[in-house]
């Protein structure tokens, strides 16, 4: 979700891989056996040496050994707007050649939107639809084809991207109300059992806040939600978050900062609002819903918290969390484990919009 999803100061760590670039060596040279001093406010000050795991398939051990400096790299908004709009189309083509698909860009309630259909639709998979809310942080766009080209394919049913609003310029509820107006403009076609949303990292904390939108609004609610690696609170910084990059052990950490969360997405809201953080709010007779997470993901812990909140509510929700890889990585399409996690998502709609 960014060079650094948000900043904040829990847990200072210095973890490591076994095996490191030379560059890096004078660094780690302390870093031969664990160490934890836990100070007198309960912050907890280690190192960790963790060998790259083989429970794990050799290309993602290879993606795991791979170095990388942890120096601070300092981005500004239109860089990293421009740096993952070129990196999400050399992404969509890799995954169109694994995937094809036809993708149109289009308007659909005035939002605009990616509309990502199979090459062919089965007869009984044209009454439904899914929809996805990309990931990006709330101020890009990281996942409008990755997220979308495999399970289009997949499922073979089609897909909308909504490409909502984003924020500094467009802080909550933007997003929010973009997506609920593609909903309602789906509901004139589609009954709602027919429906999906689903999204990952920031579209995943997406999806449940549009699940709530919609359920205050009375609304009918859809036949299924995907939250994958996200979170449902605002207000709290997850063990996790503390721990982990965007690439898991490796890369630039800085401590938690205080609460709220992406500040320039919450603005002035109250970050326990329940439809900004939806584990604030009532899930009662919410969909079944898939939550995936991994190891070494910095939304391990909002997504296992979220999850809970959904079991407290008697949701149907099912929880998926990969062995040590790191945030959404899934979005690197030629991984063993990005197509078994693929396949776990177009499975569980499948299922749930089959019925």
């Amino acid at each position: 979700m960014g060079n650094r999803f948000y900043a904040g100061a829990m847990i200072c760590a210095a973890i490591s891989l076994c095996t490191v670039p030379a560059w890096s060596q004078q660094a780690t040279a302390g870093a031969k056996r664990d160490s934890s001093v836990i100070d007198g406010q309960g912050t907890a000050h280690i190192t960790r040496v963790i060998p790259v795991p083989k429970t794990v398939s050799p290309e993602a051990q290879r993606m795991l050994a791979r170095p990388q400096s942890d120096a601070a790299k300092p981005e500004t908004l239109e860089a990293r707007r421009t740096g993952t709009d070129a990196w999400q189309a050399r992404a969509g083509k890799l995954s169109e050649s694994l995937y094809p698909v036809h993708v149109v860009s289009q308007s659909f309630a005035g939002v605009p939107v990616l509309l990502v259909t199979p090459l062919e639709t089965p007869a009984d998979r044209q009454d439904r639809v899914l929809i996805n809310l990309h990931g990006g942080g709330f101020n890009s766009d990281s996942g409008s084809l990755t997220e979308t080209v495999p399970i289009a394919n997949l499922t073979q049913t089609k897909v909308i991207a909504v490409l909502y609003r984003l924020a500094p310029e467009h802080p909550f509820p933007a997003a929010v109300d973009d997506a609920v107006a593609v909903y309602r403009e789906a509901l004139k076609t589609y009954k709602p059992a027919k429906i999906a949303i689903y999204g990952t990292s920031a579209g995943a904390i997406l999806t449940g806040e549009v699940a709530v939108k919609i359920k205050q609004l009375g609304l009918p609610l859809p036949g299924a939600l995907g939250i994958f690696s996200g979170f449902g609170d605002f207000d709290h910084v997850g063990d996790s978050q503390a721990m982990y990059t965007l690439g898991g052990l490796s890369g630039h950490l800085d401590p938690p900062a205080p609460p709220p969360l992406l500040a320039e997405y919450v603005k002035g809201t109250n970050p326990q609002d329940p439809v900004l953080s939806p584990l604030y709010a009532d899930l009662h007779g919410m969909p079944p819903t898939l939550f995936i997470t991994s190891g070494r993901d910095l939304l391990l812990s909002g997504t296992t918290i979220l999850h809970r909140a959904f079991l407290r509510d008697g949701v149907d929700a099912r929880l998926v969390v990969f062995e040590a890889l790191p945030h959404a990585f899934w979005n690197d399409a030629e991984l063993p484990e990005s197509k078994e996690a693929y396949g776990l998502m177009a499975n569980f709609f499948d299922r749930e919009l089959g019925r």
